[in-house]
């Protein structure tokens, strides 16, 4: 009877990691735009080209919303015009393994399904 309560307190405690990391990467594009960034610095305007579908509007949201958690950082570049790059932060890089495992698994699963 113990194993079982200690696997289900682990149970719950993994569980509980998971919404965690889910309330920072809950946004729709969140995940896109850290893999977008995982190839280096990027102007505005590249992240919204790359990160295809994504408005401008939810862009500069999510971007937002990153900076405050500390995944992105924003650096304003003393040029004419002003250019603004963003990068992820050595804390953001720490979700590079989870891109690259989803990644990985959108590609078998999209091969599953299509059946090539």
């Amino acid at each position: 009877m113990e194993e079982v309560k200690h696997g289900t307190h682990e149970c719950k405690k993994t569980i509980l990691a998971i919404h965690d990391a889910m309330d920072v990467l809950n946004g729709k594009w969140t995940i896109s735009i850290v893999a977008s960034l995982c190839f280096g610095k990027k102007r505005y305007s590249e992240i919204l080209r790359e990160v295809q579908g994504i408005s401008g509007k939810m862009l500069s949201r999510e971007l937002k919303d990153m900076e405050m958690h500390d995944l992105v950082k924003r650096t304003v570049l003393d040029t004419q015009p002003i250019t603004v790059e963003y990068e992820l932060t050595e804390y953001g890089h720490k979700l590079r393994s989870v891109i690259d495992h989803l990644a990985v698994w959108g590609l078998e699963h999209r091969t599953k399904i299509m059946g090539n």
